[in-house]
């Protein structure tokens, strides 16, 4: 089975269901395989339009769902709103729908977690449970068919974890079902609130998320990677014309591996070398991801040692007892770090000598194998010979 991608949606220009689906399908997704799981659903009164636009001298794609009755005044130039008096439909009546059409098992699970995301948002907001919540703009046909076009799109890129940038929102007010709201509208707050999203107000008036495009955010893992390669990149066109480009950037990353762990640091200048090594050892023992020396110059001239510890949070504790305990040491300085981590996984070779260990890494879609030091060690003490000889003949057996 092909593996699962990992998307990113970069929101500085806010987001909303057509956006995300207009970013998809020039990311790759297919206006056939999106058609055809539109053409299940028992929903009628609409077609979908999908093109090409330019936002900001960007080349975007434009998805747009029309509705009968603004077929007309779409004619006549006027721009597409998702605040409609469309039938009201309850989360119980969506899920039914959407159970209905015999959607393929991920579209139908990713569209039930989108409404129930605003179901939710919107029951906290008007105080009723998400089952018995009317749905309004949400609740349209357009929305509806927002909601499972973005779905059949995630499951046709294969994406199988989605992280989202900080999102922009604008500011002011908007015209919308229950009268005039102030931006971002309460249904899109709760949203944010309730799964975390972290919201950035741009000095622009006007709505730049939808409560549609807060639920496909709310779907993140995460904010962006640190390091990450990008395979592939869409853009999705919005329907407004801001200052900035008013479009969505979505792109398939592929992340690389970092940890976040801790740097331990503290300098000694009347510490005897033999309790050096032995700290080091106490540390390493106690579970230090990595600990070294640093020869400094402290006040007064005095050559000493700063003694540097990686680890991860939750040994903090244990690394400083340890240090206290067996250095002389007063203060211990921290700080955060990340480490980029290569791929790695160990791995048996048979040699002349014998079976040995070696770590192999991955690097730039190659393996690179190198001999470990304790299984070198152990065959050198075995076998009588030199380091460089048993390390160049695990090396050979482990080359290709």
């Amino acid at each position: 089975m092909e593996e699962k991608k990992t998307l990113y949606l970069e929101c500085y220009s806010g987001i909303s269901g057509d956006m995300t689906v207009a970013a998809l399908l020039d990311l790759g997704a297919t206006e056939e395989n999106l058609r055809r799981t539109l053409a299940r659903l028992p929903v009628d009164g609409y077609e979908i339009r999908v093109g090409r636009v330019m936002k900001g001298g960007l080349d975007a794609c434009d998805f747009d769902v029309i509705l009968a009755e603004d077929a007309c005044r779409q004619a006549h130039g006027h721009t597409h709103s998702h605040a409609h008096a469309h039938k009201h439909r309850t989360w119980r009546d969506i899920e039914a729908l959407l159970e209905q059409a015999e959607l393929k098992p991920e579209v139908l699970e990713w569209s039930k977690r989108m409404f129930r995301i605003v179901a939710e948002a919107e029951g906290r907001v008007h105080g009723y449970p998400a089952e018995e919540v009317h749905f309004h703009e949400v609740g349209a046909v357009d929305s509806i068919v927002d909601i499972v076009a973005a779905a059949a799109c995630l499951e046709e890129l294969r994406v199988g974890r989605i992280l989202v940038s900080e999102i922009w929102e604008g500011k002011g007010h908007v015209r919308c079902q229950h009268g005039i709201l102030p931006v971002p509208v309460p249904a899109v707050t709760e949203i944010a609130s309730a799964h975390g999203l972290f919201l950035k107000q741009a000095q622009q008036e006007g709505e730049m998320v939808t409560p549609t495009g807060a639920a496909v955010a709310a779907l993140s893992e995460g904010r962006r990677p640190e390091a990450f390669t990008v395979e592939r990149v869409g853009i999705g066109a919005g329907k407004k014309e801001f200052p900035r480009a008013n479009v969505l950037r979505a792109m398939l990353i592929e992340e690389k591996p970092t940890e976040d762990l801790w740097m331990l640091e503290t300098n000694v200048d009347d510490c005897p070398g033999e309790v050096l090594g032995y700290a080091m050892e106490c540390l390493l023992e106690a579970g230090a991801k990595d600990v070294f020396f640093t020869p400094v110059f402290m006040k007064k001239n005095r050559p000493a040692y700063q003694i540097s510890v990686l680890c991860a949070e939750e040994q903090i504790r244990e690394m400083d007892a340890v240090l206290f305990r067996e250095t002389t040491t007063i203060g211990v300085r921290r700080s955060r770090v990340q480490r980029e981590v290569l791929e790695r996984r160990a791995r048996e070779v048979e040699t002349i000598y014998g079976p040995a260990l070696v770590k192999v890494c991955g690097l730039e879609g190659k393996e690179v194998c190198y001999p470990e030091y304790e299984s070198v060690k152990r065959i050198c003490r075995e076998q009588g010979r030199s380091f460089r000889e048993i390390y160049r003949a695990v090396q050979k057996a482990a080359d290709p």
